[in-house]
């Protein structure tokens, strides 16, 4: 038994390139400072900022707008300049808006800085997407994705653990923290990871044809809404949430530090053997869609039972699960749609819906909260959950019946060739 772990274990990291290991381990020192981020809405709550929930909630819908607009130059920048200097700046930059959104005590001010940083740090994210994909084969693209979630998990997981404990004792130094990270993680890349001059345009000597329009793609825009959904409930986990447990349920920091850590220690020891053993099967959509279920049924439980520190433990390996389940396959999903000529634009419009959601989820829930209180926020998170994994289903059954058309019109081709073959009497 121990000898077949071991070997599921090892089977799940293997074939995988020392170039999607190194950025991997980039990730990993990045996000060992996500600080801000989980306590955020705490920060802006405190007594020291005093700030009221719907101001938090405004702050993260200008992460989320600026989030929006970053992504949308990130992919246009990896198509036209490469995936390796985006990265460069982007790191270097969002560290340098870290600290200087510590320093911010006006709300106008911790809006404008939210907005850069958040403008910045969202830059990378299209040109990381690609590097990924460009340094993956495609039998393993989905386990590279995986990995570079679990060194982000990984790292998120002692954030939020420390960042509970240097909370309790200065806000303040959690911006620190997360921008000498950012920096450190650009200067790791420069110094260990390749230089690749990713101009796909520029990689045959004839010039490529334009390729599509990744907004001329019905189904994926079908797909970027349903991500939209997805994520708008998602981010309630490390804002909302967060604030009901401290405000309402007198939770400590370190307790909701370590709560967080939870989820990205969770991801860390099991994911890649969930993908490991699912990828081969070729489902995404349908994994996609258990997951958002499961989604449902973490918020339903702040409901349907009385908030322990057990059951707050419980809701969060409900929802961790419901993530490992949907977003290594959420991943999958875009690169599959997209070609070497215009990722960068799927990249791209894939990181802007997680945008919108960052814009629009928090604030809209955290203005629910405060008019009607949490109880309410729950139920709508759960009923909006399930409308969306309805919505990924049917993209599952138009995918299935997709794939059964073009297995139909190969084996047509494949007789006619066959038929053109044989001799002529």
């Amino acid at each position: 038994m121990l000898s077949s772990t071991i070997t599921t274990y090892r089977n799940a990291y293997a074939g995988l390139s020392r170039d999607t290991w190194l950025l991997s381990l980039v990730m990993l020192i990045n996000r060992s400072g996500t600080m801000v981020v989980p306590f955020m809405s705490l920060y802006l709550t405190s007594p020291s900022m005093g700030y009221s929930i719907g101001k938090a909630g405004l702050v993260y819908g200008l992460f989320g707008a600026g989030a929006f607009t970053g992504a949308w130059l990130g992919g246009k920048l990896t198509d036209k300049i490469g995936f390796y200097p985006v990265q460069i700046i982007t790191l270097t930059g969002g560290g340098l808006f870290f600290i200087l959104l510590g320093q911010m005590k006006s709300f106008p001010a911790i809006c404008i800085v939210s907005f850069f940083l958040s403008f910045i740090n969202e830059a990378f994210r299209p040109a990381n997407s690609t590097a990924i994909a460009f340094y993956s084969k495609e039998e393993n693209r989905t386990r590279s994705y995986s990995l570079n979630r679990l060194a982000i998990n990984m790292g998120w997981a002692v954030g939020s653990a420390l960042g509970g404990l240097i909370a309790k004792y200065n806000y303040e130094l959690l911006f620190w923290v997360d921008g000498f990270t950012n920096i450190g993680a650009a200067i790791l890349m420069r110094v260990f990871v390749r230089p690749v001059n990713y101009k796909p345009a520029r990689h045959s000597k004839e010039k490529p044809p334009k390729p599509p329009s990744a907004l001329r793609d019905a189904v994926y825009m079908w797909f970027i809404g349903l991500t939209i959904l997805y994520a708008a409930c998602f981010f309630q986990l490390f804002t909302n949430l967060s604030v009901h447990l401290k405000k309402d349920l007198n939770f400590s920091e370190p307790f909701i530090g370590m709560l967080m850590a939870t989820n990205g220690l969770i991801i860390v020891l099991i994911e890649m053997v969930i993908v490991f053993k699912l990828e081969a099967r070729k489902k995404n959509t349908l994994f996609i869609t258990l997951g958002t279920v499961l989604m449902a049924i973490s918020y339903a439980m702040l409901n349907m039972f009385t908030v322990t520190h057990a059951v707050a433990f419980l809701v969060i390996i409900c929802i961790t699960f419901a993530e490992m389940l949907a977003m290594p396959f959420m991943n999958s999903y875009w690169i599959g749609r997209s070609t070497a000529f215009n990722r960068g634009q799927y990249a791209a419009l894939y990181t802007m819906a997680w945008s919108v959601a960052q814009t629009f989820g928090p604030m809209l829930g955290a203005q629910v909260a405060e008019a009607s209180g949490f109880y309410p926020l729950w139920w709508i998170l759960t009923g909006v959950s399930l409308i969306t994994a309805a919505g990924f289903f049917r993209l599952h059954r138009f995918t299935g019946r997709q794939q059964m058309r073009e297995r139909s019109i190969d084996k047509e081709d494949a007789v006619l060739v066959s038929q053109s073959e044989e001799p002529i009497l």
